[in-house]
């Protein structure tokens, strides 16, 4: 298990407890972009929509003015790859907050601020 894969356990770990403050967090995911695959599996997994450098975690949820939160995982000394930074870039463009994290403490301290932000007319559509 990876560094960061740790991270992201912890964190969901997190989010099962605290679902009881914020029961919004039912509703964040994971993307699972990441991990070796077969030349065929992956081939397979492009058709079926898999796109590289989605971010890894995803709260679906209006807050603030944002229409959702994206938070890019990493761990040590790793950075965001191009194609990270550009779905980074799209999606802040689209309305939603982004970030990278590099601990699941930190994610947590990010998602706590953001469920915590006020519910605004603009982030709610119709």
């Amino acid at each position: 298990m990876s560094g960061e894969e740790a991270e992201q356990i912890s964190l969901f770990q997190w989010a099962e407890v605290a679902k009881i403050k914020y029961p919004e967090l039912e509703l964040m995911y994971h993307v699972p972009n990441e991990g070796k695959r077969s030349q065929i599996t992956g081939a397979r997994m492009k058709r079926a929509g898999l796109k590289a450098g989605v971010p890894d975690v995803c709260l679906p949820t209006a807050h603030g003015g944002y229409i959702g939160l994206y938070i890019e995982m990493k761990y040590g000394n790793n950075k965001p790859t191009e194609s990270q930074k550009k779905w980074l870039r799209a999606l802040r463009e689209q309305g939603h907050m982004t970030a990278v994290c590099y601990s699941w403490d930190e994610a947590r301290e990010l998602i706590e601020q953001y469920l915590n932000l006020p519910i605004t007319e603009r982030s709610i559509r119709k």
